[in-house]
């Protein structure tokens, strides 16, 4: 005969309300397994747990039959159960659908209205935004560069948790949805948006920047070590930290809006830290009036300095002189142009297409510069720097000025601390456009995705290109020749903007593939723009208007066509020194990115607690503490002969017939331990 369990962890009252199918999505129960009945119970909660040593004589989990104590986490099982009851995660979902989300004014307005009076402070007062940016660009290094270091370490430590934890299983989404994008689109847009257009800019720049000037306390330059050096603080700066910030602002994003339904807003993943009305409130505004402004002005830098390469690549190629700012500016139009048009026509159509045509291309720069430059150098040189920079990740996260004099502190303002804010000023729209086209994928998937899969290919692009600038560069110093770098008031200098363009001329190809290549260049740089500035676009209309998935046109082409302005306006206040107004742009972003490095440390705490009430995880604590009871009173009871657990129905009447589950299910537990005499008695 079975009795019913007297501990609240083995039974839960007869009085308890059935939970319905769309409160707690329903599994399969298969019966013949122990896992089988952990999720059995866990979707049953009217149901007691019976461990039996054969079929017809089930006994009963009961702790004073058993000598076993009673365990102390009753009160959070009934609170499992209590939150298992309120789960209503399709039904969000669906609501939201329906939901008609319009133009928030006060977030569009306040934020346009920034833009406009900075836009005009620039133009005006040129010099003042400059000292003032300057100013505020250096107390922010000099008191907080200890902040940016420690956070950005901490956010690679926080994705790889939730990654390898319990919670990686959880989808972005509803369960069993599967993902919108194509894996191979999804990786290339993503990487498209996340950093494309920088490792144009940067790919040989950075490293050919570091071979000769490392950082201070390193190495010398111009050195074997000066090699290895460079090519670790380039993988630093480009691989697991960055794409780390952008994980966590995407998962946020993607679980909150595709699994709990809350609007697409930076403000709504604080739900569960400041409740609704206070994230719907002026707190939730001043947060998303932030990411537009940083999201805005970060993309009219970035456009700015695309103007500026392809400015620079057209001088190579012969086709102009000197490109003075008018021309830039017509550059910076028909960039502006490109992008609206694409963002109009949406993230399937437009920035999926222009993705998938952007890996193509550079594809095969990277294998024309690999095939032409040195390959048996680039096929050593990859596994090399990823050894290094394994080597020296630890000293490279911890690095302060503390650790040195004013060198190693100028050194940290223009470099890491610079890249880590970058990053960061980045990560409102770089993080939520990632979670818009991660939908369906589980956070496993998300960050395997999204941190290791950029980072692969960010490695192999500093290789291909790193490795080819030292090479041309270790040529040019055993023949006397400047190679790519030129010498201005008695110190080495490179032309970032140029050295691209300057490698492919130095690689002995032929005139006509030299120029054809440039073109390619050329080409995959304002594509990266475009595909990176229209899912800009999307985003800022997003956020201006309480989360609509798809913002209406006109906020759309506002945005993009406010975007374009903005650095116009800032290369027409530049005059005659364009790269000084755009650096000016660049100083107030980074200036932007404090008060978000604390926002995404809140962030974190937010997305633990949504979490850990997510049904899936709320399941898994609530089979395993029903489980581990069971098995110990089992043990206990049968001294290591193989018994069975059952699950038995227990509704008072309660359910409809058509409803009631009704019956029991037994899974049969092994042996444990080798049994006594007195247990093979019984």
């Amino acid at each position: 005969m079975t009795r019913r369990a007297k501990d609240p962890l083995m039974a839960i009252n007869s009085d308890t309300k059935p939970t319905t199918p769309e409160e707690l999505p329903a599994d399969d129960h298969p019966a013949a397994t122990p896992a089988a009945t952990h999720n059995a119970h866990a979707e049953r909660p009217d149901e007691s747990i019976s461990v039996s040593p054969d079929e017809t004589n089930p006994a009963v989990l009961d702790a004073e039959d058993g000598g076993v104590e009673p365990l102390p986490d009753a009160e959070e099982y009934e609170q499992i159960i209590e939150e298992l009851r309120h789960a209503k995660t399709e039904q969000a979902v669906s609501a939201r659908r329906n939901r008609k989300l319009t133009l928030d004014k006060v977030t569009f307005g306040i934020t346009g209205a920034i833009a406009v009076a900075f836009v005009v402070w620039g133009f005006v007062g040129r010099d003042s935004l400059s000292e003032t940016s300057k100013g505020a660009l250096n107390w922010v290094m000099e008191y907080t560069g200890w902040l940016f270091m420690v956070l950005a370490s901490l956010f690679v430590v926080f994705v790889l948790w939730l990654a390898l934890g319990k919670f990686g299983n959880i989808p972005l989404g509803k369960d069993g949805e599967k993902p919108e994008f194509r894996t191979i689109s999804w990786v290339a847009m993503m990487f498209a948006a996340g950093m494309g257009i920088g490792l144009m800019f940067y790919g040989v720049a950075e490293p050919l920047y570091h071979y000769i000037s490392p950082p201070p306390g390193t190495v010398d330059g111009r050195t074997p070590a000066a090699i290895q050096t460079a090519m670790a603080t380039s993988i630093f700066h480009w691989t697991l930290h960055p794409w780390a910030m952008y994980a966590v602002v995407g998962i946020a994003m993607a679980y909150g809006t595709y699994r709990l339904g809350r609007k697409q807003l930076v403000s709504a993943a604080f739900t569960s830290l400041f409740g609704i009305r206070m994230v719907e409130g002026p707190l939730g505004k001043f947060i998303n009036i932030l990411a537009i402004f940083a999201t805005l002005f970060g993309t009219a830098a970035s456009l700015g300095l695309g103007a500026l390469q392809i400015g620079s690549g057209m001088t190579s190629n012969g086709w102009l002189g000197e490109v003075g700012t008018p021309v830039l500016v017509v550059i910076v139009a028909i960039l502006t142009f490109c992008f609206v048009a694409s963002a109009v026509s949406g993230i399937s159509r437009g920035i999926q297409w222009l993705s998938n045509i952007n890996m193509v291309l550079a594809v095969v720069l990277a294998l024309i510069v690999f095939v032409a430059g040195p390959t048996l150098f680039i096929l050593n040189l990859i596994p090399s720097a990823v050894g290094d920079y394994a080597r020296d990740l630890a000293e490279m996260s911890s690095r302060t000025e503390a650790v040195g004099d004013d060198a190693l502190r100028s050194w940290m303002t223009s470099w890491t601390i610079f890249y880590w804010a970058w990053w960061i000023s980045w990560t409102p729209f770089v993080g939520m456009f990632i979670a818009r086209i991660s939908r369906g994928r589980t956070i496993r998937q998300f960050v395997t995705g999204v941190l290791l899969v950029p980072s692969i290919v960010s490695v192999i692009w500093f290789g291909i290109f790193g490795g080819a600038a030292f090479h041309v560069q270790q040529e040019a110093d055993k023949a006397g020749t400047p190679g790519l770098v030129t010498m201005v008031n008695g110190a080495p200098s490179i032309n970032f903007d140029g050295a691209l363009f300057d490698l492919v001329k130095n690689l002995g190809m032929p005139g006509w593939l030299t120029g054809a290549v440039i073109v390619l260049a050329m080409v995959l740089v304002a594509i990266f723009f475009v595909t990176g500035a229209d899912a800009a676009s999307i985003v800022m209309g997003s956020l201006s208007s309480n989360g609509a998935e798809h913002p209406r046109r006109g906020v759309v082409i506002f945005w993009g066509s406010l975007t374009g302005a903005v650095a116009a306006v800032m290369l027409l206040a530049g005059g005659d020194e364009p790269s000084e107004a755009l650096s000016g742009l660049q100083r107030v972003t980074i200036v932007a990115a404090l008060p978000f490095i604390v926002v995404m440390l809140l962030l974190c705490f937010a997305l633990v607690k949504d979490l850990r009430r997510d049904p899936l995880s709320l399941r898994r604590r609530l089979a395993t503490s029903v489980v581990e009871r069971a098995i110990r009173t089992g043990v206990e009871q049968h001294r290591g002969v193989q018994f069975d657990l059952v699950t038995r129905h227990d509704c008072a009447e309660k359910c409809p017939d058509s409803d009631c589950p009704g019956g029991t299910a037994t899974g049969s537990i092994p042996v444990v331990g080798n049994p006594t005499p007195e247990s093979r008695d019984k």
